[in-house]
């Protein structure tokens, strides 16, 4: 996390200290035939590297250049726990740093979750183990009362510069103005507290964004926000996302069957129900999940 996303984090009040209640996270038995079955080198070594591109809470947040607290933490404490090897964290620039680092080999995985997307599967493969949708923050009570696209038409609506919400609101706002209603105001952030401080500071009517940070920012807002639009599609496909892996590897395999294992004994759903990502829940980890674009 950068100075400044971290300043305004603290301004905001989203410390990790304010997360969810701890709930018990089962403590896991090696299971001795999915460490066998790990590459050699990674038995060998004993250990293998998970990067990531910065904070995405509630999954990953990032308090060290090896460090990580979120559901994902949680996650690899289990999957590490299960496979008898120890997981360590990286972090570096950007999506591309991610899967070159991976297709590279300097990495062994990206536990994420990073969006599954057909063009991304030409080059790795994701084990996808949540469901992602995109919804609205808005002020309490909806004051603009967005509670879909068709509402934003004349709406200050932020999003994430340069990701997909923010083309989709842009091809919204295209559709408003040949309706011959007001073009949405699209107010694009480089980051997400930046974002959610324009919606709590009246600069915004709403933020455009994934339901599982939104949850988590809204969740520390002191009652000043809620989610709006859920249950929608909101011009989006079906949204998968998931832990990286070399395209074609073993490592998928194992990684896949330790979500199996992860996912029936109940500690997934424990660690989803502890920060609150009950409406990510997948019933079952697949590979590849998306099948077609998901805008």
């Amino acid at each position: 996390m950068n100075k400044l996303t971290t300043a305004i984090t603290l301004a905001l009040g989203l410390t990790v200290s304010a997360v969810q209640a701890a709930e018990t996270i089962p403590t896991q038995k090696v299971d001795q035939a999915l460490h066998d079955r790990l590459p050699a080198e990674i038995k060998s070594a004993g250990k293998m590297i998970s990067v990531n591109n910065g904070s995405f809470p509630p999954y990953e947040i990032v308090n060290g250049p090896h460090s990580m607290d979120g559901a994902s933490a949680d996650l690899t404490n289990a999957l590490a726990q299960l496979l008898g090897v120890k997981i360590e964290h990286a972090t570096v620039s950007g999506l591309s740093g991610v899967l070159a680092g991976i297709n590279s080999g300097r990495y062994q995985m990206a536990i994420g979750p990073i969006g599954d997307y057909p063009d991304r599967q030409q080059k790795v493969d994701f084990i996808d183990f949540v469901q992602e949708f995109v919804v609205f923050g808005v002020q309490k009570g909806n004051p603009a009362k967005i509670n879909g696209l068709e509402d934003t038409c004349g709406k200050r609506i932020a999003v994430m510069a340069a990701g997909s919400a923010e083309q989709v609101i842009r091809k919204q706002s295209d559709a408003c103005v040949a309706a011959g209603k007001p073009a949405v105001v699209v107010q694009s952030f480089t980051d997400q507290p930046s974002s959610i401080l324009a919606v709590r500071s009246k600069r915004s009517d709403a933020f455009f964004s994934s339901q599982a940070p939104l949850t988590y920012f809204i969740e520390q807002a002191n009652g000043q926000l809620e989610l709006s639009g859920k249950g929608q599609k909101n011009g989006f496909g079906d949204i998968f996302q998931g832990t990286v892996v070399p395209k074609g590897s073993e490592l998928g395999n194992v990684v896949l069957d330790a979500y199996k294992e992860l996912f029936a004994n109940g500690t997934y759903a424990a660690i989803m129900k502890k920060w609150k990502l009950d409406g990510n829940i997948l019933q079952q980890p697949g590979r590849n999940l998306a099948q077609g674009t998901a805008k």
